[in-house]
C-alpha cells in the first residue's frame, strides 16, 4: 500500500523493504513531489510505543515523551534522535500527526495576522525560517534515520543543491495569508550565501513567489544560530521595519533579541540547532 503523506510516496507495510531503512523510508528515486495537497492519504501504520528501530525493545524510553521533552526545549544541546526512538519519529513525521500539529500552529498565526492593525507604511514584516520551517527535507531525512544518524553535511548539502524540497503545506497556507494581508515576509535561515541560487528557485518553485528580504549566513559568521539569527532580526528592525510575527521549527529561530510582536513554533524531533 502506498501513502500519500506531505506530498511524498510512502509505502506502508509490515516488513522491511530492502531498498529503504526499517521498512519506511522511500526508496531511492521515491520521495518525488506527489502533491502539495493532503487531501487523500490511507492510514499510516502506528508502529507500537514500546518499540524501538528495527523493533528492538526501547527500554526505560518513552519516545513520546521524548519528543514533548525536545518540543518543549526542556532536552537541548542533543546531536542524534535515540536509535530506540528512530522508528517512532519516523512514522510521526511521515504520518497524519506531524501535519495536524503543524496545522494547529499555523491556524492560531492565521487568526494572529488577521487580528493585527497594519502600520500602512509597508513595513510590517513576518520573519520566517527555511529549513522544516517553510521547505522540507523530509525526502532527505527519511532515507537518513530521521535524526538518528550523525549530521553528514557533505550529503546534506547534495540534497539542498538538487533544489527538490517541497513546501511545507499549513506553512504555505500562512504564506499566503500575510501575503494578502499586505504583510512582507522575511526568509531568515542557516544556509549559506552560496545557496542562494537554489534557494529561489526551490522557494518560488514550490509556491513561494515573493518576499521582501532573503537572509542567507556569510561563511565568515562563526556565530550560533540563535545570536545570528538575533543580530539578523535587529538589522531588519533597525532598517525600519516591524517584525509582527516570527516562526520556525527551532528554538533558536525565535528565541534571542528582536524576536517580534509574537513567535511561532513548529514541531521538528528530527535535529536541534542551538
Amino acid at each position: 500500500m502506498w501513502s500519500f503523506i506531505y506530498g511524498f510516496s510512502h509505502r506502508v507495510t509490515g516488513e522491511k523493504d530492502n531498498n529503504c531503512r526499517s521498512g519506511y523510508g522511500p526508496s531511492s528515486g521515491m520521495h518525488a513531489l506527489i502533491s502539495l495537497s493532503l487531501g487523500i492519504s490511507h492510514e499510516i501504520h502506528l508502529l507500537r510505543p514500546r518499540l524501538g528501530s528495527g523493533g528492538h525493545p526501547a527500554s526505560n524510553l518513552s519516545c513520546p515523551s521524548w519528543r514533548l521533552a525536545v518540543e518543549t526545549n526542556n532536552i537541548i544541546n542533543w546531536e542524534t534522535v535515540p536509535q530506540a526512538c528512530e522508528s517512532y519519529v519516523g512514522h510521526y513525521m511521515l504520518g497524519h500527526q506531524y501535519r495536524q500539529d503543524s496545522r494547529v500552529v499555523v491556524y492560531e498565526a492565521i487568526a494572529y495576522a488577521e487580528s493585527l492593525k497594519l502600520g500602512g507604511d509597508g513595513k510590517d514584516v513576518w520573519v520566517f525560517d527555511i529549513d522544516e520551517t517553510t521547505l522540507s527535507n523530509l525526502p532527505y531525512y527519511a532515507e537518513n534515520g530521521f535524526g538518528a544518524e550523525v549530521f553528514n553535511a557533505t550529503s546534506f548539502n547534495e540534497w539542498v543543491m538538487k533544489g527538490e524540497a517541497p513546501a511545507l503545506p499549513e506553512s504555505l497556507k500562512l504564506y499566503n495569508k500575510l501575503v494578502s494581508l499586505g504583510i512582507k515576509v522575511v526568509f531568515l535561515t542557516g544556509k549559506g550565501e552560496d545557496e542562494r541560487n537554489v534557494t529561489v528557485a526551490n522557494l518560488k518553485k514550490v509556491g513561494y513567489h515573493t518576499w521582501e528580504k532573503l537572509i542567507l549566513r556569510k561563511s565568515s559568521d562563526g556565530s550560533t544560530a540563535l545570536v545570528y539569527k538575533s543580530n539578523q532580526r535587529k538589522k531588519v528592525e533597525e532598517s525600519g521595519y516591524k517584525i509582527v510575527g516570527n516562526m520556525g521549527d527551532q528554538w533558536s529561530d525565535i528565541l534571542g533579541t528582536n524576536t517580534g510582536n509574537r513567535t511561532f513554533k513548529l514541531p521538528d524531533p528530527m535535529y536541534y540547532i542551538a
